[in-house]
């Protein structure tokens, strides 16, 4: 049967099964079973690890959620039941920093690594980065195939600081380009804390910034954060949420 199993395993499996009394088909079935959630676990760290996600995130179970009341924690653990993936549907974080947006964002897109879901982690700034390297060497469109893929693409950081567009005078075209790429194909996530209005004197290109606004909120989750600052409230020797 190919089954990845150590003689060791085997032999103190046929001893459990041998001191229970139980059936073969009963331990056949274990054996199966056992082995089938080691894959399951190793396919989630699997996805986890190519999600490339921040390190030390705390679990969504473990948010303070009394330190700002107004975050929904019945809205953000709806989203973590990850509907809006299987519908091909956004979600759009909006607010200041350091309420947790990236924190919450990424624990839904743990649970989503959990169901199955292919996930992509990254901030605007090395998405940008990325893609400009792409626009240099010609490799564009791959890298436009690459980002289009994912089931579920969580992009951080938009409007983080106004730097990327100095950088990258194409910064307008090229989100519009993987945005495009995903549109009703795929579920994109994004983390900003600058209002929609603001999008077109971020990006520059009015135009192009309406495009993009109507592709990501078209059907998508808008969630708008609003309360006090982990950062401020623990200090600066206190690791915060973004």
């Amino acid at each position: 049967m190919r089954l990845p199993v150590t003689a060791d395993q085997l032999d103190a499996a046929l001893q459990h099964a041998q001191d229970t009394g139980l059936a073969h088909l009963d331990f056949l079935q274990r054996l199966l079973a056992d082995q089938a959630g080691l894959r399951r676990q190793r396919s989630v760290e699997r996805r986890i690890k190519d999600a490339h996600f921040r390190g030390d995130l705390q679990p969504l179970g473990e948010f303070d959620w009394n330190f700002n009341p107004t975050i929904s924690r019945v809205q953000i653990e709806d989203l973590a039941a990850c509907d809006f993936i299987r519908r091909r549907q956004n979600v759009v974080f909006v607010g200041q920093s350091g309420l947790g947006k990236s924190r919450l964002m990424q624990n839904i897109g743990q649970a989503a690594c959990m169901k199955g879901y292919r996930v992509l982690y990254t901030t605007s700034g090395l998405l940008l980065e990325d893609l400009t390297a792409a626009l240099a060497d010609q490799t564009i469109h791959e890298r436009v195939r690459f980002y289009a893929r994912p089931e579920l693409l969580i992009i951080d950081e938009f409007g983080f600081d106004r730097i990327e567009r100095s950088v990258c005078p194409q910064a307008a075209s090229l989100w519009y380009k993987i945005i495009d790429a995903r549109s009703q194909r795929a579920s994109t996530a994004l983390v900003t804390n600058i209002d929609f209005e603001a999008w077109a004197d971020y990006l520059g290109d009015a135009p192009l910034a309406m495009a993009l606004l109507d592709r990501v909120v078209d059907g998508a989750t808008i969630v708008k954060l609003k309360g006090k600052s982990y950062r401020i409230h623990r200090g600066p020797d206190q690791p915060a949420a973004k």
